[in-house]
């Protein structure tokens, strides 16, 4: 118990500390009608175990009616997403990034300190791009998934806008799954709802 108290208080000394240096203000302004919108991420955003065209990011574009570019490595982990991010941002030019990642972190139970690092980095170097950005939570793996609690933890210190249930509640619902860990062609297309009235409530997007 006492090493488990340790290492949360670690976690927040984290947040707390890479908080300090890069505070800045919640997503404001709303994507042009020919702005384009970045989904980065690991195999739930490239579309492991849906049908062609049936990834969440193909399903958004047609609800929000703005280009959605699907950056999604199935397999990726956080670190390397880390890596990635910059030539995706300096190819692609979004107006806005939907940044969902660390779900293979939860899954091989790597270091949480590392994984909040990583995620808290992906998010300075979108917003040093002049992207805005909304953070995806994902759950830890689980007979019932909650979000890991860290992704609201991020949210709330870096005043990101933040979509902490809709993977919980796909990947909790057997029916909409293909496998374990990924959605079938329903829950992706939950998600893609999910998203488009998450981004129209917060005027990210306006028709």
């Amino acid at each position: 118990m006492k090493k488990n108290a340790c290492y949360i208080c670690a976690v927040a000394l984290t947040i707390f500390v890479i908080f300090l240096s890069a505070c800045s203000q919640s997503t404001s302004a709303s994507v042009p009608q020919d702005g384009v919108i970045l989904a980065f991420g690991d195999s739930l955003t490239y579309g492991t175990g849906a049908s062609p065209g049936a990834s969440y990011p193909e399903l958004l574009e047609i609800l929000v009616r703005r280009k959605v570019f699907n950056s999604g490595v199935p397999g990726e982990t956080s670190a390397e997403g880390r890596d990635r991010l910059q030539g995706v941002l300096d190819t692609v030019r979004p107006d806005l990034v939907l940044l969902c990642h660390g779900g293979n972190d939860l899954l091989r139970k790597m270091d949480t300190i590392k994984t909040v690092e990583n995620i808290m980095a992906m998010i300075r170097m979108i917003r040093d791009s002049g992207s805005q950005i909304v953070l995806i939570g994902i759950p830890r793996p689980g007979l019932l998934p909650s979000t890991a609690d860290f992704y609201k933890d991020i949210a709330r210190n870096m005043k990101v806008p933040f979509e902490g249930t809709i993977m919980a509640e796909i990947l909790s619902q057997g029916n909409l799954k293909s496998d374990y860990i990924h959605p079938n062609d329903r829950g992706y297309a939950r998600i893609a709802e999910a998203m488009a009235r998450f981004l129209k409530k917060y005027k990210v997007v306006t028709d």
